[in-house]
């Protein structure tokens, strides 16, 4: 390894969230990371030695996540990482970039689409946008702080919206001429329902990926959802069905080669400081992703 990524189901994982206690007595985390491959295992050609590659979902069901010098993962998920991208692009991969690629491609091709991320300077926020630009849309990202809006802006977003300051339904639908959204990544569903309902165009669909709260609880306004044809889905990247799976680390390889992926890097630690670099996650300071450097590359 690299590279390795931390996201916030790391320190979900670690401090008990919801209730859950660790699935193993010691953990090494992460499930992003980039790096080159040193062995193989049988059946799984050997000229996939010295490849680049990023790792997805390198900690899921097992111990031994990436931030370590050697992981062992199924090939499926050692991707090839192209000769033109960092290591570090390639441990920011992973988590947010599969999440936000089926949030946005589950329902179909973007192109000529309006989309609007709700959160857009998170990892899986900053991932949607950049994707969706790849894909050709219009996008509309929301903020909290103008820090947060220039990583939106940077990340091609069309429409920064300050969600404290402006009305978002008013200013998305304005921005719109009125047509509202085709689809929608949002970060706390359960918080932004009526925003959702109000931006969402005809046969608009929200893709939900994440909560605040594990008590959360979702009320949807069922006549204006009714009658809009509206659809929500529920995205759990580690439960996707393998097709998507496969499709998302295509088109997220192909995006990433092509140069229209740049996601914002907030901070590397040496992995000796990896408990520095889970109080930064944790405080939720940094704006874009936190890596930690394994080994020079």
């Amino acid at each position: 390894m690299v590279a390795s990524g931390i996201n916030p189901s790391d320190i979900k994982t670690r401090t008990g969230f919801g209730g859950k206690v660790m699935p193993f007595p010691l953990i090494v985390p992460h499930q992003d990371g980039a790096g080159v491959i040193d062995a193989v295992g049988p059946g799984i050609p050997e000229t996939r030695i010295g490849e680049r590659v990023w790792i997805y979902m390198g900690q899921w069901g097992r111990a031994f996540g990436t931030a370590a010098e050697f992981v062992v993962v199924p090939s499926v998920q050692a991707v090839r990482l192209a000769d033109n991208v960092s290591f570090e692009i390639g441990a920011a991969l992973g988590v947010p970039a599969m999440t936000a690629h089926r949030c946005l491609f589950a329902d179909g091709d973007l192109r000529g689409k309006r989309v609007l991320v709700q959160g857009g300077a998170g990892a899986v926020g900053n991932a949607a946008i950049l994707l969706a630009k790849w894909a050709g849309a219009w996008v509309a990202a929301t903020v909290s702080r103008e820090e947060q809006a220039e990583v939106a802006r940077a990340a091609g977003a069309n429409l920064v919206v300050n969600r404290h300051e402006e009305d978002v339904s008013q200013t998305v639908r304005s921005a719109t001429d009125g047509h509202g959204v085709d689809r929608i990544v949002d970060v706390d569903i359960s918080a932004n329902i009526d925003v959702a309902v109000s931006c969402l165009a005809r046969d608009g669909a929200v893709s939900a990926y994440s909560t605040e709260s594990p008590q959360a609880r979702l009320t949807i306004p069922f006549f204006p959802a009714l009658l809009g044809g509206f659809s929500f889905r529920f995205v759990y990247v580690y439960t996707m069905p393998e097709a998507a799976m496969r499709q998302a680390a295509d088109e997220v390889s192909a995006c990433v080669a092509s140069g229209a992926y740049a996601p914002r890097i907030a901070k590397t630690y040496a992995l000796d400081a990896v408990a520095a670099a889970h109080e930064l996650q944790e405080s939720g300071k940094a704006v874009g992703k936190i890596l930690v450097r394994l080994a020079s590359g």
